[in-house]
């Protein structure tokens, strides 16, 4: 079911999320399921469209959600070069590849929070109200598959 603002539990669409990730699909999907959670969504198919958002739009971006392997930059030079754009900006990494060193230890160094992919729609939503809600979150509160 959709939920509009008629529609009992609807959250009003006070925070933000820029999503990027390469895989089409998987970007439209969480956008809209963050939408659907009244959430205000914004999507870019890499991180130079990321950086354009970033660089054009007028609100405020809360909450930075952003795969770590992409093609032309890694999430985390990304989140870095929106970070000093926007300060105060949060990040939620997704990774389906925390086997890799160096992926595990960036994001265990800078105390990040982690959503792993592949996930449920529940899942994404629960991560990114737990980053909203909470102070950051250690790379160990993952969420998977639930």
């Amino acid at each position: 079911m959709r939920r509009t603002p008629s529609t009992p539990g609807y959250a009003r669409r006070s925070h933000t999320v820029l999503v990027v990730d390469d895989e089409v699909y998987l970007r439209n999907v969480m956008a809209e399921v963050l939408v659907m959670n009244g959430y205000a969504g914004l999507a870019a198919e890499g991180p130079r469209a990321a950086l354009l958002i970033g660089g054009i739009h007028r609100g405020s971006i809360d909450l930075f959600l952003t795969d770590v392997v992409m093609p032309e930059m890694s999430g985390f030079e990304l989140a870095d070069r929106l970070q000093a754009a926007r300060p105060g900006l949060q990040v939620l990494y997704m990774s389906g590849y925390l086997d890799r060193d160096a992926i595990r230890y960036r994001i265990q160094e800078a105390g990040a929070a982690l959503l792993m992919k592949p996930c449920t729609p529940a899942a994404l939503v629960r991560r990114v109200r737990e980053v909203f809600d909470g102070p950051a979150p250690d790379a160990a509160s993952t969420h998977g598959p639930a």
